[in-house]
């Protein structure tokens, strides 16, 4: 690994997940007691066997990624479950280092008659909570040797939804008929934009708002007036944009519904991919785009394995832009996407990136800071900035302790 940057090393580092739904990052075991308890059907009820049917580590295509939700939402249709699956998250997360995560979800998925959006979001934050509570009484927590979890939940609208998602879908499709889908999908993100400002004001770290789906003539203009209600009541943004569609999503999110990061922002640089014929220089349009980003600091959510798996065009990490995200300046952090889903962890994500983006050790500290700094911290501005000081300080006790000097020292000592 260049650098000298060991697997050890960054499993030990502080480390920050921006990108990482809840829905996608349950444990096997868990998911197996779980549809066993709740009588819901699995392919298979082995870890090794759900692998091998569900879980793998290639996919042929996006449906056969996306497959494997019907059977983890299928199981979070109860509270005490949405509890667990959120406090095991937190602890998954702590023992390879993670220091602080932003859990994102769509609680109108959840939803059924007897039990509502509110509902649902504090049962997630129970199981956060949670988890954090029990980092956080540690020694090395206590004795300042180890920097305290914190964590953030991001409320998730859906693009696009059918009756069969969720009894609260069903009910929205119903109630409007008459009305053009488009018009029912902003509505919904409206409510759950309006929800999330209400959550948040009672004092619940419902730090951002997202929106998922299909893109591709799903454009995040449509959900325009949920933005804007965030927006108004100070509540962080991020839009799922650039992962199935070219430039012009990416610029939508920013300009149409104040993005203050971008999910994936996989196609950033594909000028080809641009349609609009009013754009007479692409090239240009993209490096403009690409330079606003970074000069504003508007960070991209990277993840590098889920993207592999879903983008075809995407063979290896040295057909992704990450490289080219951080040789353009771009505020970066390294996400997940789905841990269970993708296979995946924080760690193995900056392992994969530093040996196949050719990160430098300067570099990956700036994308270890830039996941902090580039969070929707629940707390205050001071708190955030002296919770960013412990982690660069930590990481660099951990850095002096663990790898060898750089050449530069070494000629200097």
């Amino acid at each position: 690994m260049k650098d000298h940057i060991t697997p050890d090393f960054i499993r030990v580092i502080p480390k920050s997940d921006l990108h990482l739904h809840l829905d996608g990052s349950l444990r096997l075991k868990t998911l197996i007691e779980l549809s066993r308890e709740m009588k819901t059907k699995l392919p298979s009820y082995s870890e090794a066997g759900l692998r091998r049917l569900v879980f793998k580590d290639a996919y042929k295509d996006l449906p056969d990624y996306l497959h494997g939700f019907m059977y983890t939402c299928a199981v979070l249709q109860d509270l005490d479950n949405l509890t667990r699956v959120a406090a095991e998250l937190v602890e998954d997360n702590a023992a390879e280092g993670v220091r602080y995560i932003e859990v994102r979800f769509a609680p109108q998925l959840h939803v059924s008659q007897a039990v509502g959006v509110r509902e649902i979001v504090r049962a997630v934050n129970a199981g956060l909570a949670a988890g954090a509570k029990a980092h956080n009484a540690s020694k090395a927590v206590k004795s300042g040797e180890d920097v305290p979890f914190h964590y953030g939940m991001i409320l998730c609208a859906m693009r696009r939804f059918k009756k069969g998602m969720s009894p609260y879908f069903a009910d929205m499709l119903r109630l409007m008929e008459h009305a053009p889908k488009d018009e029912v999908y902003a509505a919904a993100s409206l409510e759950l934009a309006r929800a999330g400002v209400e959550l948040a004001e009672e004092g619940l770290p419902v730090v951002g708002f997202d929106l998922a789906g299909e893109e591709a003539g799903y454009p995040p203009a449509d959900h325009w007036a949920a933005y804007q209600y965030a927006h108004n009541h100070f509540i962080r943004k991020t839009v799922h944009a650039g992962e199935a569609y070219g430039p012009e999503s990416i610029w939508q999110a920013v300009t149409q519904c104040h993005a203050n990061r971008v999910g994936h922002g996989t196609f950033l640089f594909a000028d080809e991919m641009v349609q609009d014929p009013k754009i007479e220089d692409r090239k240009r349009y993209v490096a403009d785009l690409a330079n606003y980003l970074a000069s504003q600091r508007i960070g991209i959510e990277v993840c590098v394995t889920s993207n592999l798996q879903t983008i075809p065009s995407i063979k290896t990490i040295a057909h992704h832009p990450i490289r080219k995200m951080l040789d353009y300046g771009l505020s970066v952090s390294i996400c997940t996407d789905n841990r269970l889903v993708s296979n995946t962890s924080v760690s193995r994500e900056m392992e994969l990136v530093c040996a196949g983006a050719k990160v430098t050790r300067a570099e990956l500290k700036r994308l270890v800071v830039a996941g902090f700094k580039g969070a929707f911290f629940p707390g205050s501005f001071s708190d955030k900035r002296r919770f960013v000081e412990a982690v660069s300080a930590r990481y660099d006790k951990l850095e002096r302790a663990m790898l060898p000097p750089p050449p530069d020292r070494r000629k200097a000592a």
